[in-house]
């Protein structure tokens, strides 16, 4: 039982420290975020933001909370790790640390990356107006600004990370010495250039919420996400709150595709094919525009492949143990995993490619050629060492048979959401619909029907 408690803090801290790195580039700077206020300014004399300004504006802080909220899923995921029963922690301190150490560097990232925006935007009431507005197409709710606020300005978190500072400190030396090898040495290259902001002060905590009360913004109840911060910074833990969208569904009720629809699927599926997936409650869902947020590749197994004329998966870049069947980007980078892994969702539809067999051996190799990359928070398709989970399927077939994606602007930047592939492969006829799950009803529809559903669970806009 110990051996695979230890196996699964393994694979957790693996990936747990590759969505840190990932997170660490796209997480907003200080000056990336004056730069965001500085084109605000226009608005402020103004006095009302212009519908492009809006929506830049608008654009940039959802790609700025989707960052934060898959940053609060990873730190969620490693608390019980942090907090570990006392016989486990003899047994492996150096795994303990590695849990203490990710944990803390991600939240020293959100914590000052939250501090910018407060401080950026302390001058400006119209950008902090306008980022306390709702806005439905990214998920964004009523005061989400204030809310960020409040959980960086409370007195409770102040004590527990200062706590969690004052335990990095009298262990700094032994820390240092579990982030020895592999991806570790960025996490440790990520707690020396967070270092300088660890030590945050009381006062200039309390000169921002004087700066801040004196716009009368109301502190409300504070959100899953931002309860988890203050839990987190309690370096041996706490329970925690779940990081789900609240009253979706029942909290721990199992995902809608079952292991036995997972057995449906494996009976038609191919190599090649695209997975679009959703699940209900999520995080990631937030921030993503429509039903359906994100896409994988279906590439089969080592067998398959080999008969095809592709080459096999890199046990490197395999996320769990399991025969991979897909190639696919989340938070952890671009990583081979097995079908059990990557269908824990509550709803799919499956699309196969209409090109030859040739073309689907050689887009498959291009696919296969881009595992192991980190992945992209920003979206930004122009760059190809970080993929988003769409990217990953744009640069492994766009070029091949008739398939010629189009991108589309968002956060000013050129990039292909989920839905954009479903419209542009629907529309253009460069995937056929082999079936579709959980959308009208939990049972699996076939063809020209899955089809139909689809079109329905969505603003398609095709023809």
């Amino acid at each position: 039982m110990l051996a695979e408690h230890r196996k699964i803090l393994d694979d957790k801290l693996h990936s747990a420290a590759r969505t840190l790195g990932a997170a660490r580039a796209a997480i907003p700077n200080k000056d990336g975020m004056a730069r965001l206020i500085a084109d605000a300014r226009r608005a402020q004399e103004r006095g009302y933001f212009t519908p492009e300004e809006d929506e830049t504006l608008r654009a940039a802080y959802s790609n700025y909370l989707g960052v934060r909220a898959s940053l609060w899923e990873m730190v969620d995921d490693l608390l019980s790790y942090v907090d570990l029963p006392r016989q486990f922690k003899k047994g492996d301190w150096q795994s303990h640390l590695r849990a203490f150490a990710i944990s803390f560097a991600g939240a020293s990232l959100l914590v000052r990356s939250g501090y910018y925006l407060i401080d950026a935007a302390k001058n400006s009431p119209i950008v902090r107006d306008k980022l306390d507005e709702a806005e439905p197409r990214y998920g964004i709710e009523r005061k989400q600004f204030t809310k960020i606020y409040d959980s960086l300005m409370s007195t409770v978190l102040m004590v527990r990370y200062r706590r969690a500072y004052g335990f990095y400190r009298r262990n700094k030396d032994e820390i240092f010495g579990a982030l020895d090898e592999g991806i570790f040495l960025d996490v440790a290259q990520t707690l020396k250039e967070e270092e300088p902001h660890f030590n945050i002060k009381f006062r200039e905590n309390l000169k921002r919420r004087a700066r801040f009360n004196l716009f009368s913004l109301k502190r409300r109840r504070l959100s899953a996400v931002s309860k988890s911060m203050f839990f987190m910074f309690e370096a041996m833990g706490s329970d925690i709150a779940d990081l789900k969208q609240p009253l979706v569904k029942a909290k721990g009720a199992p995902k809608r595709i079952s292991e036995e629809v997972r057995a449906q699927m494996l009976e038609f599926v191919r190599p090649g094919d695209v997975f679009v997936t959703r699940h209900d409650d999520a995080m990631s869902n937030l921030f993503l525009p429509g039903y359906w947020p994100h896409a994988a590749l279906y590439i089969g197994t080592d067998e398959e492949r080999a008969a095809m004329g592709v080459g096999p998966s890199d046990p490197a870049h395999q996320h769990a143990e399991g025969i991979v069947r897909f190639l696919e980007s989340k938070k952890d980078g671009v990583l081979f995993r097995p079908f059990e892994d990557t269908l824990q969702v509550d709803a799919c539809v499956i699309l196969r490619p209409r090109f030859a067999k040739k073309d689907m051996a050689a887009a498959l190799t291009r696919a296969l050629s881009h595992s192991g990359k980190l992945y992209d928070f920003v979206f930004d398709f122009a760059s190809a060492d970080r993929l988003a989970c769409t990217e990953l399927v744009y640069r492994s077939y766009d070029g091949f048979g008739d398939i010629n994606f189009t991108l589309g602007e968002r956060a000013g930047r050129q990039c292909l959401s989920a839905e954009d592939l479903l419209n542009q492969g629907l529309s253009n006829d460069w995937f056929e619909v082999v079936a579709l799950y959980g959308v009208g009803n939990n049972l699996l529809s076939r063809g020209d029907e899955a089809r139909k559903r689809l079109i329905e669970s969505y603003s398609y806009s095709g023809a």
